[in-house]
Order: structure tokens, then sequence, then C-alpha cells
């Protein structure tokens, strides 16, 4: 006899501590969260269509059938277990197509193996509830897709805005309660936007802290592998199993006292006016519960955009789709694809010298932002923008591409880790303060996030 699923215990947004609780107490049983989020994505209403590209519905109940009988002896793999997390389509799942979000791999062979990501959910006893939607390849930070549709942000839904991307489908998977969770990956925001625009926290760990084994490449050296997900504290676990380590809470670390320096060139630049409203107020909040706020101009991102005018993506995604290009270009999304020949006059000295130019910079980061527990910056510029527009007018897309990338990306150039919290007031357009430090320390973010985050949501 089928269970009868009970939407209180899940709706949409619930914190994983919540879910846990849920299931522990005997209030909810993986089952019947799965089969709330499987309703979900079935809504007919709903953007269930556009956030998945496939549904493994069937597998999923098998998974949550699994865990309530693991419970039910007594047996609890870690925090996720019996929990629909949603996987982006950049990973290996097996016996799966991973299609990238793209049509050119949709006759390749299913998977052999998981992902290394995947198989360290899988492991947790997470439910994998399926494939979400994306930009293709993981190329652009607005989240369309010509192919599978376009997620839409939560926000005015009416008024058809995106979601972000490239995580889009991952973000509205959560943002609509069709997963408790979501994995997905950042090269240059692709985490962090989407959570900032549908009012999600979403973390980028340092790139090395999660291995990358199964997944579509972007950029060898730009991509990192992140959650999105309700608060911190979700994230923090989520990463934590993801990186291999005991799924535990890191210190919480007090923002009385904090050293946190606010950036104060090229990311406040052309804001719109609600997310430098939002943005500012949230600094203020954060000053008023005993951070110690410093504005601080970081010299080298003035030439950021000229020393980048390549980029790691484009050189990088030529090498590995030169052939799939030169085979079945036609069935790119043709803005991806030329994102990608833009590297055809790239040279091996161009390559070169981004690199060295990288090292560079991010040495005088390390000297530079040694003085802070952590950097704060808006984590983009805009808020959800309007789908039709991007449709219709190519240079509005690259425009605006270029402007929601600009700020997250970044932390990606110098190899660092950071979260977005979301800092609007309810009802208002959704916009993600940014907490960020360099390489490793990515704990310290964590750390002090759960405590900003607490801050900020009192305020909300």
């Amino acid at each position: 006899m089928t269970s009868t699923p009970t939407p209180t215990v899940f709706p949409p947004l619930s914190r994983l501590a919540d879910l846990v609780h849920a299931l522990t107490s005997g209030a909810a049983t993986s089952r019947q969260l799965t089969e709330i989020a499987l309703d979900r994505i079935a809504e007919p209403t709903g953007q269930g269509a556009n956030t998945f590209i496939h549904v493994d519905a069937s597998a999923a109940l098998v998974a949550a059938d699994a865990s309530d009988a693991l419970r039910r002896a007594g047996t609890v793999l870690s925090p996720l277990m019996g929990l629909p997390i949603s996987v982006k389509d950049l990973f290996d799942i097996s016996g799966q197509v991973t299609r990238a979000g793209s049509l050119a791999l949709g006759d390749a062979p299913g998977a052999s193996v998981d992902a290394v990501a995947v198989a360290r959910l899988r492991r947790a006893g997470a439910v994998l509830i399926g494939r979400t939607n994306m930009s293709e390849f993981a190329f652009s930070g607005l989240g369309l897709n010509p192919h599978f549709g376009t997620p839409l942000s939560p926000f005015r839904r009416s008024e058809a805005l995106v979601a972000g991307g490239s995580s889009s489908g991952a973000a509205v998977s959560v943002a609509d309660g069709m997963a408790a969770a979501a994995l997905g990956t950042d090269t240059g925001g692709s985490v962090r936007i989407p959570a900032a625009l549908c009012g999600l926290t979403g973390f980028k760990p340092t790139a090395r802290r999660i291995p990358r084994a199964g997944a579509v490449p972007l950029s060898s050296t730009l991509d990192s592998i992140g959650p999105l997900a309700p608060s911190v504290a979700c994230c923090a676990l989520m990463d934590r199993i993801l990186a291999g380590l005991d799924p535990v809470l890191p210190r919480e670390q007090s923002i009385r006292g904090a050293r946190i320096g606010v950036l104060s060139n090229v990311v406040l630049d052309e804001l719109e006016p609600a997310v430098a409203s939002a943005y500012e107020r949230a600094l203020q909040q954060l000053a008023a519960a005993g951070a110690q706020l410093t504005d601080f101009h970081f010299a080298p991102l003035d030439q950021l955009a000229q020393i980048n005018r390549y980029g790691f993506s484009a050189i990088e995604a030529l090498a590995w789709h030169r052939h799939l290009i030169a085979e079945r270009g036609m069935q790119y999304d043709q803005r991806v694809r030329k994102r990608i020949l833009r590297a055809e006059s790239a040279t091996a000295l161009d390559y070169v010298d981004l690199l060295a130019a990288r090292r560079a910079l991010i040495s005088q980061a390390e000297a530079a932002w040694r003085e802070f527990d952590v950097v704060a910056l808006p984590t983009v510029a805009l808020t959800p923008p309007k789908l039709a527009e991007l449709e219709v007018d190519e240079e509005h897309f690259i425009a605006l591409n270029a402007k929601m990338l600009r700020n997250p990306s970044i932390i990606n150039f110098l190899d660092g880790c950071a979260l977005t919290l979301p800092c609007h007031r309810h009802g208002e357009a959704p916009v993600g303060l940014s907490l960020a430090a360099l390489a490793d320390n990515d704990e310290r973010v964590l750390g002090l996030g759960l405590s900003a985050q607490r801050v900020l949501d009192a305020a909300r």
C-alpha cells in the first residue's frame, strides 16, 4: 500500500535539519518526502518539465524504501540519508547518459560508473531524484537552454525571469521543493549566481576540495563542485560529504569581531539599485552585530578584464570540444558554440601568459587579503532579468551574461572559496551577499557564514 504524501513536512525551502528531524521523529518517511518531490516535479503548471532533463522516479523510490528500512533497523548513514537530492546534468550517474544540457551528447553511451561526487552522495544514503537542466555545457551565467527549456526564478514567476546559470535547474529544484538540496558546479559563478537569483544559499569550495572525476569539464583550471540549498548549515553538510569528510557542521565563528574586507572596486560598478540597497543594508546589519568592516581597494582587479580577454573557460573548453564541434556543431546552442570558438585565435603564448597572470594575482591577493577573515562583495550586480528579452536580443544576452559573471568569476580566478547568502527582504527581488576567502579557507567561510546568516535572517 502506497503511503500518502504529507507536504506539510516538506514545504519548499525546508532546511535539512528539519527534514532529518521529521525522519527521526517518525513524522515522515523517506518515501513520503520522495513522493512529495516527485509530485512537484510532475505538477503540470509547475517548473518540473524545464527544471529536470531526466527524472529517475522508480530508482528514487527504491532508494527511499531502502533508506526507510535502514532507519527502522537503527542504521543511519549520514544526515542526508533518505533526503531527495537533485544532480546537475554535468555528472555521470551509472547507466545514464550525461548530456551536459546538450543535444550533441544525446546518443552518448550511459556512464559505466558514478562520478565521485555522485558516489559520495549515494554512499551517504541520499535519494538521487533526477538530473537537472543547465546552461549547455555550463557555459553561461544566465541559465537559458534552447533544447530543454529554461527554468524560471521563483521571484515574480508570472513575469518569466531567469533563474541564473549555469546550475539553473539545480536552483529551481530546491526553490520549488522538488529536492531538499542540489549538486551543482561553479566555474565562474554557476552555483552562486542561480542561488542568488532564486533566494538560496550556495557554496563554491576551493576547486581541489571535491574531486571532479566523472563531471563534464568546462575549465580544468577553474571548475569547482558545490551545493545549492536553503541555508549555510545545509550547504556545509553537503560540502563535507562531497569532500569525503565527516558530515558535521564546522565550528561557528561569531560575527562579533569578525574582520570583513569590503571590496570597493570593480564589484560595485553599475549595480542595480535593488542590489545596491540590499547589499548596503546587509553590511550595516553585520556591522551592527559587531563585525569589523573595512573598505579596501584591491587594485589588481582593475586589470582583470584585460588579463581575461580569452579566459581559461574558452581556451580549455575548446580543447575538449573541438572534435565534437567539428562533428555536431549545429546541435549546440549557437551562443555557447560562439563562446567556445572565440578561443580559436588564442595562442599557446596567450595561455602561458594567462597562467602567469593568475599566479601573480593570487600572490597579490594573499598579501592584501590576509588581514581579513573574509571579503564581502555583491554576489551579482543584477536581479533576475526577463527571459524574453534575452531570447530575442543577442547583444543584450552577451552584455548581461558578462555582467552576471563579473563578480563571482573573480573568486574562481583567485582560486578562492565563497558563500552567497540571501540578503533581500521578503517580497523584494532576490539579492545575494558573498563572503569569500582564498584557497583552503572553506571551513572559515562556512563557520562565519553560519553566524552571518543568522544575523541577516533576523532582519529579513
